[in-house]
């Protein structure tokens, strides 16, 4: 099944800009200051790059790679000092600001749900939150990052090798040994967040999850 077409990509990037808000607008400030799953970033880090990259225009993003020397950790960091304000009620202040964007970098539209589900998820998971995604838009964002090297932020490598099948919908991906899981695991896994070797199954399981620790994020 193809992608979702840019007219249902941005409904639904909305829709988790919007969740995502609601839930920041409780925390403490010790929890904006706790690590999220993105090294070296607190919450408020993650945060204040969402907002810089619903702010990022195509010709944008290309000024400011050229700023950073094309290197796209200094591109991030960059984009964090630059929207991370004082306070985190400042910051979150920004991100209802721009929650209805619908700018990008030069790539495709699936991207920007890609980020709101995935770096939602580096703010939920330490925090102990909990999100049901629409099973669409974890599909979607699943099929974009398995086609998409990791040079462009994707997953493809990490699939590599291994049939891939989420158990609680129709994605299946790839040849070799099966590995079964939900779309969500599946998605954070091939992202290169930390994985929880319970939540896999199948004969190439066990591989595929010694595999992504092994490998540098």
């Amino acid at each position: 099944m193809p992608s979702r077409p840019s007219a249902a990509v941005w409904p639904a990037v909305h829709i988790e800009r919007d969740i995502l808000i609601r839930e920041l607008e409780s925390l403490t400030p010790e929890q904006w200051a706790q690590p999220s799953l993105c090294p070296g970033w607190d919450i408020h880090d993650v945060v204040a790059h969402l907002v810089d990259s619903a702010k990022t225009t195509r010709l944008g993003f290309l000024r400011q790679l050229i700023a950073a020397r094309f290197d796209f950790d200094r591109h991030n960091a960059n984009g964090i000092t630059r929207e991370r304000a004082s306070t985190p009620e400042a910051t979150l202040g920004e991100f209802r600001r721009v929650r209805d964007a619908t700018r990008t970098p030069p790539a495709a539209p699936a991207t920007r749900l890609v980020e709101a589900i995935v770096h939602g998820e580096d703010i939920r998971r330490p925090l102990g939150l909990l999100r049901a995604y629409p099973s669409e838009s974890i599909d979607a964002a699943l099929r974009h990052q398995l086609k998409t090297g990791i040079s462009m932020g994707g997953g493809k490598e990490r699939a590599a090798g291994f049939r891939l099948r989420a158990s609680d919908s129709g994605v299946e991906h790839g040849s070799g040994p099966e590995v079964e899981g939900t779309s969500l695991a599946l998605l954070m896994a091939v992202s290169g967040r930390p994985v929880d070797a319970e939540d896999f199954r199948g004969e190439g399981a066990a591989t595929f999850v010694r595999t992504l620790e092994q490998a540098p994020r």
